[in-house]
């Protein structure tokens, strides 16, 4: 490798690593929307773990939307779930889908993109 192509590349790496930190360090908004069934058990739950984890971990950075597919059936029709609870983060993008009571945190922050793998 040429000195040239050494360089380039090392520009390239601490620009994505830049741009990893970057990210890591942005304070954007997060949407989130929680679809569950009435208030069982594991909606109940869902939410308790969602809300829990919001609060520690983007506090007063974000909007949570809980929505009761039986209220509102064509809400979850309109973002496809499928089943219940579903978190769906809107933003910021990508946007994700993660089913489940939402009680494995490192999960939930992997899918959330606060946490890497």
């Amino acid at each position: 490798m040429t000195n040239r192509e050494n360089e380039n590349t090392e520009g390239r790496h601490s620009a994505a690593d830049a741009f990893e930190l970057a990210l890591e360090k942005t304070d954007a908004r997060y949407v989130l929307r929680l679809y569950v069934t009435g208030m069982t058990p594991r909606s109940q739950k869902a939410i308790e773990s969602i809300k829990e984890i919001s609060e520690e971990h983007l506090a007063g950075r974000y909007d949570l939307e809980v929505i009761d597919i039986y209220q509102q059936p064509e809400r979850a029709q309109e973002a496809q779930v499928v089943a219940t609870p579903t978190l769906i983060k809107q933003l910021p993008l990508p946007l994700r889908k993660l089913i489940g009571d939402m009680s494995d945190k490192d999960r939930v922050l992997v899918g959330l993109g606060i946490q890497k793998k």
